[in-house]
């Protein structure tokens, strides 16, 4: 085992553990800046293709007994959830959170499965928004700056040039457990 000013690696990681937790995983602020740049580009996917494709159709008013349900509100619905869930499922980061050098992370220390993807990108997102966003605040008050979609799904979005660190925190965790 490496050591320190001949202390162990693995007890100055404990000693400090909660610094580094604070400086490993992404807080509100980067996170609500990654979710305007998605936002941003979602609604330029809509506005470029989406709703000049239901004014060609002549589609652009059809509507399923109710306004929410009509063609373009599904439409940019499906969208939305497309865009996060395969982002996720591909590079485990939206464009927003790329550009932001963030990224999504299980933390059972194995890649993201789909089930996760699924309940993280729609389920938990489908229910934070019912409740105009506010869930989305429970990140700022978390030890893992943690949303409701994130505890839904086990996982937590950490700023990649830490990665090694909470490579080797996982690790460590792995070998506590042993």
């Amino acid at each position: 085992m490496e050591t320190i000013d001949n202390q162990p690696q693995f007890s100055i990681i404990d000693k400090h553990k909660a610094d580094i937790t604070k400086l490993i995983y992404a807080g509100f602020g980067i996170r609500f800046f990654a979710y305007i740049i998605d936002l941003l580009i979602v609604w330029s996917v809509n506005s470029i293709i989406i709703r000049p494709l239901l004014r060609l159709l002549n589609i652009e008013s059809a509507k399923l007994w109710i306004e929410m349900l009509s063609a373009e509100n599904i439409l940019t619905s499906i969208i939305f959830f497309l865009y996060f869930i395969l982002m996720t499922k591909y590079f485990r980061a939206t464009l927003g959170k790329m550009i932001c050098g963030l990224s999504v992370e299980s933390l059972n220390g194995k890649p993201l499965s789909n089930g996760q993807i699924i309940f993280r990108e729609f389920i938990g997102r489908y229910i934070s928004m019912a409740v105009f966003g506010l869930p989305y605040l429970v990140v700022a008050f978390t030890k893992r700056h943690q949303g409701v979609h994130d505890l839904f799904a086990d996982t937590s979005v950490i700023k990649n040039r830490f990665q090694s660190l909470y490579s080797a925190l996982e690790h460590q965790a792995e070998a506590n457990e042993s």
